[in-house]
């Protein structure tokens, strides 16, 4: 039985199981008989060939039980409810997963020539065109390949456009203290200073705030909308006009947009500049480094400053346009990834619009329920008591034990479920940010609620001891696990 164990949930690496000699590949014999060979390495150029190759040599049938042994140790959203606030991991319809797997997408090359991909340049126009209907901008631009460098996009169009104005001097961009990280990093890289609006005790913006912070060295505003404790910003339009009587510009964190689909529009609230998380809000995959898509919209003053290729018709041909007169330039190589745009497509298609309607409904719905399912006294809300919540819910693990959130948060893995955020937005104590989305069934909601209601219990109680314990990883030193960093560079 240890041997299983140590076989199952203590997997070695592939270079731990090779043994020189062992190979997973068979060459065709007919080549070698043609040619007269004994060497399958004959058959490469000389030029072409490495005297030393430094890799696992294992049989096809170890490496196979091996990624199928890790396979068996992940948790996926497709064997449980991934209720990360703000960074939501919603279920992908395998009816996209087949259309991005199609021969016709998967044979596309990025270099072949516009009028070979007219088919999947339309389907990308027709995306532009949706996105924009859904935010109230003019214009998208698909390329960026994350929503952070979505927003890098979006701060680096601020200051073109500035500068473009006379306006270089405009150096400070104002972000909540409930914004996500990536707000003021992607605003430090794009050279701005970062000025930091508080919110109030109901978790909000206020436009009195934002008026007594603003200046002529204002640049703009990156604002979420709903924000990151789940709260519709009920001052959102006077924020706005703050902004901009200031000389800013207003850029929309797209990243809670699964809140509002349908249902409102960046655009009309007064914002100028928007990104999109296609994993959030368009079930197109997110996760593992990649990939992903983070498009940027803008209003049609902006337009010419998007970064390029944009998808573009002229007459009855689509073309990657390169030839916007005011583009901060191109931020990722080709098109974009072109396989999760396809995706997103899929998904608007098949939903139409009373669909993503619903979408959000559904999760707003969601968000709420689980949230009024769990234990007030053990989960009570920092911020707006009494106001419903949108596409999440942040509560406090109140408890007298220091890390009782990231102790209930493991607590909750062994029970075969996956952790919510915790510990952000950083202005509520011992944060648990949950985010259910619209895709799962009731009775996952109330199992969920009773896993984190029952793990308090057993914290206060002291009968929760060591966790996690059913896990193929025991707890692991969460400040080591990052801190230090160690990279080995290989020549």
């Amino acid at each position: 039985m240890k041997e299983f164990r140590q076989a199952r949930w203590d997997e070695p690496l592939l270079k731990e199981l090779s043994r020189p000699g062992r190979v997973g590949t068979l060459v065709p014999i007919e080549p070698l008989a043609h040619k007269n060979l004994k060497d399958p390495s004959l058959l490469v150029p000389a030029s072409m060939r490495r005297e030393r190759l430094e890799l696992p040599e294992l049989s096809e049938l170890q490496v196979l039980r091996h990624f199928n042994r890790l396979s068996q140790m992940n948790f996926s959203v497709e064997l449980g409810m991934y209720p990360l606030g703000s960074c939501t991991m919603k279920y992908n319809p395998k009816v996209s997963e087949a259309i991005a797997g199609s021969d016709s997408m998967r044979q596309a090359h990025p270099l072949q020539p516009d009028e070979t991909v007219q088919g999947l340049l339309s389907v990308f126009y027709q995306l532009e065109r949706y996105l924009s209907e859904v935010t109230g901008m003019e214009r998208f631009s698909l390329s960026t390949a994350a929503g952070a460098q979505g927003e890098f996009a979006g701060v680096l169009i601020v200051r073109k456009f500035l500068h473009d104005a006379g306006r270089p001097d405009r150096d400070e961009i104002l972000v909540p203290d409930s914004a996500h990280g990536t707000n003021p990093a992607s605003a430090a890289m794009a050279g701005f200073r970062v000025v930091k609006v508080p919110s109030d005790s109901t978790g909000q913006v206020r436009a009195s705030s934002v008026e007594s912070l603003v200046s002529e060295r204002t640049a703009g505003m990156m604002f979420t909308v709903p924000n990151t404790l789940g709260l519709f910003e009920s001052e959102v339009e006077e924020v706005c006009d703050a902004v901009h009587k200031a000389g800013g510009l207003m850029y929309y964190d797209g990243a809670n947009m699964n809140a509002m689909l349908g249902h409102a529009r960046p655009g009309d609230m007064g914002f100028d500049i928007v990104h999109l998380n296609l994993h959030k809000t368009f079930a197109t995959p997110h996760g593992g480094g990649g990939p992903g898509a983070g498009p940027v919209g803008v209003k049609r003053s902006l337009v010419d400053y998007l970064p390029v290729p944009v998808v573009s018709r002229k007459g009855e041909r689509y073309v990657l346009d390169y030839g916007l007169k005011h583009s901060i330039g191109r931020l990722k190589g080709f098109v974009g990834n072109s396989a999760v745009l396809l995706r997103a497509y899929a998904y608007i298609r098949l939903l139409g619009g009373s669909g993503l309607t619903d979408v959000s409904s559904l999760a707003v719905l969601a968000a709420n329920y689980l949230w009024k399912s769990l234990d007030p006294e053990a989960f009570p809300v920092s911020h707006g008591q009494g106001l419903r919540r949108k596409h999440e819910a942040v509560v406090s693990a109140k408890s007298e034990l220091s890390g009782s959130a990231m102790t209930i948060a493991k607590a909750m893995l062994d029970r075969g479920m996956h952790s919510p955020t915790v510990y952000f937005p950083l202005i509520v104590k011992e944060a648990l940010m949950i985010e259910p989305t619209e895709s799962e069934p009731l009775e996952m909601l109330d199992e969920y609620a009773a896993g984190l209601n029952e793990a308090y219990k057993a914290l206060k109680e002291g009968s929760l001891g060591e966790v996690p314990k059913n896990t193929t990883v025991g707890r692991v030193d969460e400040v080591k696990a990052s801190h230090p960093l160690t990279l080995k560079v290989h020549w």
